[in-house]
Formats: structure tokens, C-alpha cells, sequence
């Protein structure tokens, strides 16, 4: 039995086992076994994390924040949770490898996913040509056309980092204006492999074995056109990770998880959310972790409340 569990290994996750840890709760955190993390292992260069003036790769700020984590107890586990049993006071989480664990207070950070176009042949050409992930992909798209959906800083992003590859980069956007920051809409205007596609919605995508074009429809007239490409990369925002908990938590109407007030705390006692997991606005790393440290107080505080029985329980880590 274990006083907390951490679910997520993003900015949220980590830092909440960073304050757990410290204080001495022996937090178990579960990461995912393809995906551990969380975004930031798929971003380049971070500029705004307050304390890296020359800025720092995504991967090695994840990399650092588990260090850290770790330096003070937390233990991490590299695998999937299937199952979710939240309510009493004892809480069970079910692992890929059949092992379940018990805790007191559970931690739910488990960030967004990707959005996707919702296209037939998306997922067919997925590893293909189709990407969601440019600094996973970029290096196979050397000296080829590609285009980057969407019109958010992560495009922008995208398609700036992808200019270091191909030799030319479309951005496709449904408006007539980009929705990204200032200062990314400057880089991508200013890049001369980087050309705009205004007004153009995604309708189909072409290729047998590989992409080999985009079909888009001009918002505005209606027309349909084909574009000849080598390679697409979807940047078209996220989706909260939610599906755990679809009849366990209580969600907002933007999908996310439910909060009280400025709280992490959830529709249910012991249970707290942080990070883009109720976050449907800004979705900044900064925030993931400042949401992180909300959640690991709360769950002191509410752990604190506890009967000493109860807590007398959670006194040695061990399997269910």
C-alpha cells in the first residue's frame, strides 16, 4: 500500500513527485512504456521554461525533472495503467503486466494526444508520410516537399524545425490568420522555405504505399485542389488523456477532468488532476508544473486528514 501514486510522467507528473517525494510520502510514479514523458520529449529547443536563458531541448528538461525526482525517493514504473478502481479510501490502479498496486491519494497527470485530421487515410499511411511529431520524423523527409496542418505556436514549430530537412514546407490553415504567438508567426514568415496556404482544409490524402499528395478544399470558394507532396505533419492542437476516467471523474464540457476552483481536487476524495489534464487553455509547461505542485500539496493536506490507522497502513510500498 502506497501513500500516493502519480499517474503521468510530463512537467505535471514529475513535479508533483518532486514535492511528494520531498515530502516523505515515497510516491510511486507510473510512465508510460511508449510514451514517457510526456510532449516535451517531442519538442525541440524550449526557450520559456523560467531558468534556461539559452533555452533546453525538451528531452533533456523531462530528463532533469525525473532526476530530480528521483534524487529525493520517487519511484518510477515504465508501463500502461488499464484500470482504475477510485473510490473508498484505498484506490487500485491495474498495470499492463497484471500487477496492481493500492494507494491512499492518487495523482491523475496524464497530459493530451495528438489530434488528428479524422481522415480515412490517416492512420493507413501513418509511419508513411503522415506524422504528428516533426522531431521525431523530421530526419526521413530530407530534401523533400512536405506541408504542417494548423495555424497554433506548435505548427509554426513544426514547420520552422522541418525547414531543417525539406526542401520546402507548406503550411496548410482552414483561416486567413494564424492563431500562434507573435514572435512564431515572425520566424515562420520570415523562413524562406516555409510558403502559406490560407483558407485550406484538408479534405483527403493520397498515396498508395507512401503520401504522395494533399487534396484541399478552399474555405472560402469551394474549389478542391491537389497538392504533390512527400509528406504531411498534423499540428492541429490536443485532446485532454481522459479515457481512464470517463465514468470515474467528473469532466468539464472541453473534456477535461473537473477541479474545484483553483484546486487539483476531483468529483473524487483522494483523487487529484494537474496539469493538461484540466487545462484547456494554456497547456504551457510552466503551468503543467505549477499545476503539479498544487496537486502534490493537496494530496499532503488530504493525506494529513487521514485517520492514523489508515495511514498506518500505507506504511510499506508493496504490490496488491
Amino acid at each position: 500500500m502506497r501513500q500516493i501514486i502519480i499517474i503521468g510522467s510530463g512537467p505535471a507528473g514529475f513535479t508533483a513527485a518532486i514535492y511528494a517525494a520531498r515530502a516523505n510520502l515515497k510516491p510511486l510514479l507510473i510512465a508510460s512504456s511508449v510514451e514517457a514523458g510526456g510532449e516535451l520529449m517531442n519538442t525541440t529547443e524550449v526557450e520559456n521554461y523560467p531558468g534556461f536563458p539559452d533555452g533546453i531541448q525538451g528531452p533533456e528538461l523531462m530528463s532533469k525533472m525525473q532526476e530530480q525526482a528521483e534524487r529525493f525517493g520517487t519511484e518510477v514504473v515504465y508501463d500502461d495503467v488499464t484500470e482504475l478502481e477510485l473510490s473508498g479510501d484505498t484506490k487500485t490502479i491495474t498495470l499492463g503486466s497484471g500487477e496492481k498496486h493500492e494507494a491512499l491519494s492518487v495523482i491523475f497527470a496524464t497530459g493530451s494526444a495528438y489530434r488528428k485530421l479524422g481522415l480515412d487515410d490517416e492512420e493507413r499511411l501513418s509511419g508513411r508520410g503522415v506524422s504528428w511529431c516533426a522531431t521525431c520524423d523530421g530526419f526521413f523527409f530530407k530534401e523533400k516537399t512536405i506541408a504542417v496542418i494548423g495555424g497554433g505556436d506548435s505548427a509554426m514549430e513544426e514547420a520552422t524545425f522541418l525547414t531543417r530537412f525539406a526542401s520546402k514546407v507548406y503550411v496548410v490553415h482552414r483561416k486567413d490568420t494564424l492563431r500562434a504567438s507573435k514572435i512564431m508567426q515572425e520566424r515562420a514568415f520570415a523562413n524562406p522555405k516555409i510558403e502559406f496556404l490560407w483558407n485550406s482544409q484538408v479534405v483527403g490524402i493520397t498515396g498508395t504505399d507512401a503520401v504522395d499528395g494533399l487534396v484541399l478544399r478552399n474555405t472560402v470558394s469551394g474549389d478542391e485542389t491537389l497538392l504533390p507532396l512527400g509528406g504531411i505533419f498534423v499540428a492541429i492542437g490536443n485532446d485532454p488523456r481522459t479515457h481512464l476516467v470517463h465514468t470515474k471523474l467528473d469532466l468539464t464540457p472541453e473534456g477535461t477532468i473537473a477541479v474545484a476552483g483553483r484546486s487539483s481536487k476531483t468529483s473524487q476524495t483522494g483523487v487529484f488532476a494537474a496539469g493538461d489534464v484540466i487545462d484547456p487553455t494554456y497547456r504551457q509547461a510552466v503551468t503543467a508544473a505549477a499545476s503539479g505542485t498544487v496537486a502534490a500539496l493537496d494530496a499532503e493536506h488530504y493525506l494529513a486528514s487521514l485517520p492514523e490507522n489508515l495511514l498506518a497502513s500505507a506504511g510499506e510500498p508493496a504490490l496488491a
